[in-house]
C-alpha cells in the first residue's frame, strides 16, 4: 500500500552458554598484549541487517526467525535475538 515504509531486521547472533568461543579468547589473549588488562571473558558473535520489502513488521519477524533457523544461526550451538525496525 502506498506509504508503507519496508522494515528493516537486526539480528545478533551468539554462541550458547557452555559453547566453547576460541576466537572469543583469541580477541581476549590479544587485549591483554596489547595491555587492556582486566578483560575477563570476550565472546564474539554476528550482527546482521536486512533490508526487508516486508511492510508488516510481525509478518517481517516471521520471515526473520524462519531465515535465521534455517540459514542465519547454527541453533544447535547459537542463538539469536530479532529487533524489527521501521
Amino acid at each position: 500500500m502506498k506509504g508503507e515504509v519496508p522494515v528493516k531486521a537486526k539480528v545478533h547472533v551468539t554462541l550458547k552458554t557452555g559453547v566453547l568461543d576460541p576466537q572469543g579468547k583469541a580477541v581476549q589473549n590479544a587485549l591483554g598484549a596489547l595491555g587492556f588488562g582486566g578483560v575477563n571473558g570476550v565472546r564474539q558473535g554476528k550482527y546482521i541487517e536486512l533490508d526487508l520489502a516486508e511492510t508488516d513488521a510481525d509478518a517481517a519477524r516471521v520471515h526473520v526467525e524462519d531465515m535465521c533457523k534455517k540459514l542465519l544461526a547454527n541453533t544447535v550451538i547459537e542463538n539469536y535475538a530479532i529487533e524489527i525496525a521501521d
